[in-house]
């Protein structure tokens, strides 16, 4: 049987919308018609429609449609954004002055309302599927409801990192066991649950659809959308948060165990788009070429200058690599990069590095597009011209952006379409799949759990995780007595976390949940690499901040960001964070 894709199913929820007076109709269970109520279950297709409509939750946390304002790693130490007040970025003004933060919500991370939207859409499908789906069959039903509850669970989780405890509102928590939906002031009345119960909460919703999804390689069930494997996946992500420790391990055994799931041999094919066929995606939000709306921008933001020509347009390098980044990758004999004895042996500090430096990071030097990366600072010849490199340098300034330079000393390669020059033009945008979740993470996961669970224990899983990722990229094993204590431990999982998963939306909530977002982002800076040109084709490098020399800021209240002021003026019942 053919497996059709997940924006198939999402168009086909558009479609069904239009078909009916509104999409508010179709949504909203106390407004529908008999008429919309006919059109939604009148076929497996049609309810099929409304119900994978709960997929566009993970539409609002993907790193490459969502690169403007919401690409998580340039709130931290691995990515700098180039620009200070262009391209709807946020970032800059975040770290260095404390700005988009304040007791009236979570600026920059607020997603109290449109997560609550979310949610209130979820539980009126899963009523609606309770009340309407049985005339599919109780398999149908229970499927389903995995689905959305799964979710919703992921709704929850993108709240709780933020906020901390939130409102449980669920189908069945209003007035008298109904919707609670805001309809009547004792559903709107309501206290934050505590952050353990949230995240109890979580992984119960979790652990239902990991019990009742089916396999990753059932060919019945349509690729896109959830499985066994992706809902064991989350359980072992929110677990790490939750720090339940023992539930993370188990679930991340639990992925290992579900068929069709291993690392992808090449780590080229999980960081372009042939990562839609790699067994190492469990879920990833999948384009399409030459559609107008089911595509992103990912290559016309993030390529350097000089594909501008070739791009006709379109290259602004708004998230570049730091130096934080960049040195953590090793040489590809295993042994660590420095900058105090980089030439011994090598021909430079970059081409030498590990497969993951090259398919992540755009040096000067390399090979690009049929030509060389070229990001020295300008300099002037012997008659006094001004010789500037194709790509490009231009330090960092708290005004504009660097218009497609780059202030770190490198660019982005991760994600980006190699092949496809003409992304500027209206049908042939990028398509790189969003990944939410792959099996390198997994293998993450379960190494820290074991780590913090108990390492002595389980020393020799910890080390098999991390050298099975290292393994891939033709890194030498690291031995046993590199795990000595849990702090030595943590150090190689946290910088393997970096290497790996950067450019996926990971770091700054890592630095988070860890208690380190405090000393690792505030009073420091983050810093790049100018290469310096003599003319003859020889290179110096010179360590630089990025920052126009100043810290950056993370006070210590920033561990739960606020409530916004309307939830807390209509439902005294909640309580702000401290410290707002």
């Amino acid at each position: 049987m053919m497996r059709k894709n997940y924006y198939i199913n999402i168009f086909a929820a558009l479609v069904l919308c239009a078909s009916i007076s509104s999409c508010e109709d179709v949504i909203d269970v106390e407004k529908e018609t008999e008429i919309s109520d006919q059109a939604i279950w009148s076929s497996v297709e049609a309810a099929d429609a409304y119900i994978t409509a709960s997929y566009k939750i993970f539409t609002d946390d993907t790193q490459l449609k969502g690169c403007r304002n919401r690409f998580w790693d340039s709130f931290s130490d691995l990515t700098k954004s180039s620009s200070w007040d262009q391209y709807g970025h946020p970032y800059n003004s975040f770290l260095l002055q404390g700005l988009n933060t304040g007791d009236n919500g979570a600026g920059a991370f607020e997603c109290w309302t449109s997560q609550y939207a979310r949610i209130r859409t979820a539980n009126l499908c899963l009523k609606s599927l309770r009340e309407r789906g049985q005339k599919f069959g109780q398999e149908f039903v229970t499927l389903r409801e995995a689905e959305i509850r799964l979710c919703r669970a992921y709704s929850y989780f993108m709240l709780a990192r933020v906020y901390g405890g939130v409102l449980l509102r669920t189908e069945s928590s209003g007035i008298n066991g109904g919707l609670s939906d805001g309809k009547y002031p004792e559903d709107v009345t309501m206290a934050r649950s505590s952050e353990a119960d949230t995240y109890e909460y979580i992984l119960n919703e979790l652990k239902f659809a990991a019990e009742n999804l089916p396999d990753k390689n059932s060919t019945s069930w349509p690729r896109g959308r959830a499985t066994k494997a992706f809902a064991y996946g989350m359980i072992s992500r929110v677990a790490l948060f939750a720090q339940k420790w023992e539930i993370a391990a188990e679930a991340a055994e639990a992925v290992a165990k579900c068929p069709g799931v291993q690392l992808d041999n090449d780590f080229n094919n999980v960081v372009s788009e042939k990562s839609v066929s790699s067994p190492e995606i469990l879920f990833a939000i999948e384009y399409i070429k030459g559609n107008t709306s089911l595509f992103h921008l990912w290559d016309n933001s993030v390529s350097p200058l000089g594909d501008s020509e070739i791009n006709k347009g379109g290259a602004y390098a708004e998230h570049q690599p730091t130096a934080e980044l960049a040195d953590l990758y090793e040489w590809k004999d295993g042994t660590p990069f420095s900058w105090d004895n980089w030439s011994d042996g090598h021909p430079d500090p970059f081409s030498d590095r590990e497969p993951r430096f090259q398919a992540t990071i755009l040096y000067n030097g390399a090979k690009w597009r049929d030509r060389n990366i070229e990001c020295w600072a300008d300099y002037k010849n012997d008659e006094g011209e001004t010789i500037s490199s194709a790509d490009g340098f231009a330090e960092f300034r708290k005004t504009g952006s660097t218009g497609g330079k780059t202030c770190t000393g490198y660019f982005l390669r991760k994600f980006l379409q190699e092949s496809n020059t003409k992304f500027v033009e209206s049908l042939d945008k990028s398509i790189t799949p969003d990944i939410v979740m792959r099996y390198a993470e997994i293998l993450l996961n379960e190494a820290e759990a074991y780590t913090r669970m108990d390492l002595v224990a389980n020393r020799e899983k910890v080390k098999n995780c991390i050298n099975a990722i290292r393994a891939r990229v033709q890194l030498p094993e690291l031995p046993i007595t590199a795990f000595s204590d849990v702090e030595s431990a943590m150090k190689i999982i946290r910088d393997e976390r970096a290497k790996e998963l950067v450019a996926e939306g990971f770091r700054f909530w890592d630095l988070r949940r860890w208690g380190l977002a405090e000393s690792v982002i505030g009073g420091q800076m983050a810093h790049g690499v100018k290469i310096i040109n003599d003319g003859a084709g020889n290179f110096t490098y010179e360590k630089i901040s990025c920052d126009a020399g100043e810290t950056r800021v993370y006070p210590a209240r920033y561990k739960y960001f606020s409530i916004p002021l309307n939830e807390r003026s209509n439902n005294p019942l909640c309580i702000n964070n401290p410290g707002w």
